[in-house]
């Protein structure tokens, strides 16, 4: 007799009806962080290092509006070092930053939208509609949203100024084709930027729920590579915090390059693409034919004790995040050799 097959997870999401429906705020709250004293601690201390503390910080800290102009050119004139200047006008450009800068939002939708791990939705509040990947798995009852404020956004900064629990949004889709491979004795390796992870979050979520992490009963190594300037931009971080410590071959590597001007951070600090190669195969590594921009990192070592490597031959790997940087990333894929068609990948912005 005829089998039915089943369908693969690409199959279903081409064959899921696109839903227009309306939902109910349930969360909303910050994921990131309000750090301005720190930040104007770490400015005060480069500054007595340079030239001694100049009064004009004293403005800052009185609640006035700061002339960073003025400041950048009095070190200038001093000889402070560009280096020296430069981080501190990556401090400032954090105090000015608007809190919160990243938010987690939940949505209970009048009817049950399916989806597939991965996908994203349109979501219409205040009257103005938004793509945003969904975070959370198909088998949960709301739809949850990580959405990073955007200077001068339309419907970004309405949700941040304006959103609240019970506010009323219009919801449609699903759409998007990056969802989840069928299980397999691969291992799976996704490489994101900023709340790029948000779908990686969804997919994540429904392989430990699904028991997709093990194949014929051995464990698949899972990586996730998530690069953003801040430890608190770091969308979900306690929950990959989580999975990484209640499973061995969970493998979280967040790399943070603007962190250690503010702290103490010990873990990786250059870009994702970067960082990958420290986690390869040590053959892949060196049989890899790699362009000018990744040989410089071919050396580098990593900052994580990990005792798993990752084959280039025995992946599946996905990527996203700001569209540029996604190319750079999926580059750096084929560059250490993982195949084409193991790779799935989706920018935006």
């Amino acid at each position: 007799m005829d089998v039915p097959r089943h369908l693969s997870q690409h199959e279903q999401a081409t064959r899921l009806p696109l839903v227009t429906d309306e939902g109910t705020v349930t969360l909303v709250e910050p994921m990131d962080e309000s750090r301005n004293d720190a930040v104007l601690s770490a400015i005060r201390e480069r500054l007595d290092r340079a030239v001694g503390t100049p009064r004009l910080l004293d403005d800052v800290e009185n609640g006035a509006d700061y002339r960073w102009g003025k400041l950048y050119s009095e070190l200038r004139e001093a000889g402070v070092s560009r280096r020296r200047i430069a981080e501190i006008e990556t401090l400032a450009e954090r105090f000015e930053r608007p809190y919160p800068s990243l938010l987690r939002m939940r949505v209970d939708v009048d009817s049950r939208l399916d989806f597939a791990p991965g996908q994203y939705v349109t979501l219409r509040a205040h009257d103005t509609p938004r793509a945003y990947s969904l975070a959370n798995s198909p088998s949960e009852d709301e739809l949850e949203f990580c959405i990073r404020r955007v200077p001068s956004g339309r419907l970004t900064s309405d949700l941040f100024v304006h959103s609240e629990v019970g506010d009323r949004v219009v919801v449609r889709g699903p759409n998007g084709e990056m969802v989840l491979d069928e299980p397999s004795g691969e291992d799976m390796v996704f490489m994101a930027t900023g709340t790029g992870v948000a779908p990686f979050k969804s997919m994540i979520d429904y392989v430990f729920e699904q028991g997709w992490d093990t194949h014929a009963g051995e464990p698949r190594d899972i990586w996730l590579f998530l690069g953003c300037g801040w430890e608190d931009d770091l969308p979900h971080r306690e929950q990959f915090r989580a999975y990484d410590r209640e499973h061995e071959h969970f493998h979280f590597v967040p790399t943070l390059t603007r962190e250690p001007l503010l702290t103490d951070w010990d873990g990786e600090t250059d870009y994702v693409q970067q960082v990958l190669l420290a986690y390869l195969d040590d053959d892949a590594l060196a049989a890899a034919d790699l362009p000018p921009g990744l040989a410089a990192y071919r050396d580098l070592q990593p900052a994580r004790d990990i005792d798993a490597r990752i084959d280039p031959g025995n992946v599946e790997l996905y990527a996203c995040g700001i569209t540029a940087m996604v190319g750079v990333l999926v580059d750096a894929a084929r560059a250490v050799g993982i195949p084409e068609d193991a790779m799935q990948y989706e920018g935006f912005g």
